[in-house]
């Protein structure tokens, strides 16, 4: 099957598979507050190795007593700490959540950055958390790759890549740009419930006829 076809398949069947599953929590976020950068971007960051969950809950705690980045660079770390806690490494979370608004308000004029060239100029911010703003803040086209994302475009066959960055890079070069926005919010949530780490459910996988199932050794 051509690459093109493969990915168009794969695209339109992720949709219908999506539509069973639950939104991955900056998804949710990023409607809730009718995509607001600040929020999106902050509760990206809180979301690294943790739990869809416990994000949206930090989230909401936080965003509750600091809504814009001004409010949030005038809490105290210990504050922003407890606020976020338990998301993981939640203490060194408050300190670049405090970095990162102070820097939003004294380079940016109080306005996240809309690019992914200077979002990567804040401290803590990758590829992935500039990517997902792009995306879920601005409504701009990015492809945000995340373990999910990388894992599965490699496990269907579509890449062939070491790091979640190659297979941006290789991702930017074969998806057509409307499938940019949707491909990671899809393929989180299909990775956390569906194509996961350990023993995939490869059994009741609507996508099993287009995967290669690259690396699986066990499945259910």
């Amino acid at each position: 099957m051509k690459t093109t076809n493969k990915i168009d398949n794969i695209y339109h069947t992720l949709e219908d598979v999506y539509k069973t599953l639950s939104e991955p929590s900056v998804t949710k976020i990023s409607k809730e507050s009718k995509k607001d950068p600040f929020k999106v971007l902050i509760s990206c960051l809180i979301s690294l190795r943790t739990k869809d969950e416990v994000t949206i809950a930090a989230s909401k705690r936080l965003f509750s007593v600091a809504d814009s980045p001004q409010k949030l660079s005038e809490l105290e770390e210990d504050e922003i700490a407890k606020l976020i806690y338990p998301a993981g490494f939640y203490k060194k979370k408050a300190k670049t959540l405090k970095e990162i608004s102070k820097t939003i308000v004294n380079k940016y004029g109080g306005h996240v950055p809309d690019t992914i060239e200077e979002l990567l100029k804040l401290k803590g911010v990758g590829r992935k958390t500039a990517n997902l703003v792009i995306v879920e803040g601005f409504n701009k086209d990015g492809i945000c790759v995340d373990t999910h994302v990388h894992r599965i475009c490699n496990r269907l066959g579509v890449v062939k890549t070491k790091t979640p960055e190659k297979t941006e890079m290789e991702l930017r070069k074969i998806l057509p740009k409307s499938y940019w926005k949707k491909w990671n919010e899809m393929l989180v949530s299909f990775g956390q419930k569906i194509c996961t780490p350990i023993s995939p459910k490869c059994s009741t996988c609507k996508l099993y006829k287009l995967c290669d199932r690259i690396s699986v050794e066990k499945w259910r």
